[in-house]
């Protein structure tokens, strides 16, 4: 199902204990790690997915983000993009277990499986982590989980809690998928792009353009989005992901949302889109302000999707997070 042709590396956990309580047993973290760690293993950079994509930032979904040369440059860090938790693309997840149910899942349990893939490398702590969107939640669970042991964190187009708006999103794809299971995928995708993208976009794109077939060129476009996700993509892992996304809650058993923002550690930068339809830049400022984090935004009119295409957007961001850890580190180190 991995729409990249490189091979995935696989960690198996022998056991892991998920927040509701259920026990997963054998449970594959899959994974591509590009890039050389260095002797002293300083030099990870952690990269977390977002809803339906792949452990293969470099050759899929981010490919002028990471790679030689690039923001996350591998020539100079490792470069771990691990598939979360319930995805379909090699970790553990429903389609293991065909039978039977799959239990809930967390933001907080796809980083703690991380933390055991990284434990597993050598490395104590991290240079940056970072994603966007569900990616974004994940490493924003990271380093309220591991506090201390990330010198940067960069979450791009995520909230610190799901947000009602958000979950009224996921709620009508999951009706789809009940009405429709596997076939209510496509319907579910179709939903989920024009979230994802902005209004300005599909008027200047498509506007009453019509194609051959008779159709607006807009519906045969999200029709064509909804069979390429039906083709790669998993109808119990949409589910398992999309329920991943509502529990996500930074204060969720650490006194409040307030509180676990302003106990973040590192250099902390929170990235909003304005015209974002799913988290709004507004939503993305405000915890940024509570986290006294750096603000900055995606100038787009992708919307929400801006974290995956503004590729030199993002990688000036993610260039400056990386200088200003550098920085500290080599100030601490002269102290």
């Amino acid at each position: 199902m991995t729409p990249s042709a490189r091979a995935l590396r696989t960690l198996v956990v022998p056991t892991f204990t998920l927040e509701s309580g259920d026990v997963l047993h054998d449970v594959r973290q899959a994974y591509h790690l590009d890039g050389t760690l260095n002797m002293a293993r300083d030099n990870l950079v952690l990269v977390f997915h977002a809803l339906t994509g792949s452990p293969d930032a470099a050759g899929d979904w981010w490919p002028r983000v990471v790679g030689p040369g690039c923001a996350l440059d591998t020539t100079r860090y490792a470069v771990l993009v691990p598939n979360l938790l319930g995805s379909c693309y090699g970790t553990t997840g429903p389609s293991d277990h065909p039978d039977e149910r799959f239990p809930a899942v967390t933001p907080r349990d796809q980083a703690r499986v991380a933390a055991l893939l990284v434990e597993s490398l050598g490395v104590s702590d991290v240079a940056l982590v970072t994603g966007g969107s569900l990616g974004g939640m994940v490493s924003l669970e990271w380093t309220a989980t591991f506090a201390g042991r990330t010198r940067a964190t960069v979450a791009l187009a995520a909230p610190a809690a799901h947000t009602a708006h958000a979950i009224a999103w996921n709620a009508v794809q999951r009706a789809c998928l009940d009405a429709a299971g596997d076939a209510g995928l496509a319907i579910a995708r179709q939903i989920s792009m024009i979230a994802f993208r902005s209004e300005r976009e599909f008027e200047a794109r498509f506007g009453r353009s019509t194609a051959p077939d008779g159709r607006f060129a807009v519906e045969s476009y999200l029709a064509h989005q909804g069979d390429k996700l039906s083709a790669r993509f998993d109808a119990a892992s949409y589910r398992t992901l999309l329920d991943a996304m509502d529990a996500h809650d930074l204060g969720r058993g650490r006194g409040g949302l307030s509180r676990a923002l302003r106990a973040l550690r590192g250099t902390v930068y929170a990235v909003g889109v304005p015209g974002d339809q799913l988290y709004s830049a507004d939503v993305v400022r405000q915890w940024a302000t509570l986290a006294g984090a750096e603000y900055r935004e995606l100038q787009s009119s992708f919307g929400h999707d801006a974290f995956l295409l503004e590729h030199e957007q993002v990688g000036a961001i993610l260039r400056e997070a990386l200088q200003v850890t550098a920085h500290a580190d080599a100030t601490r180190d002269v102290a």
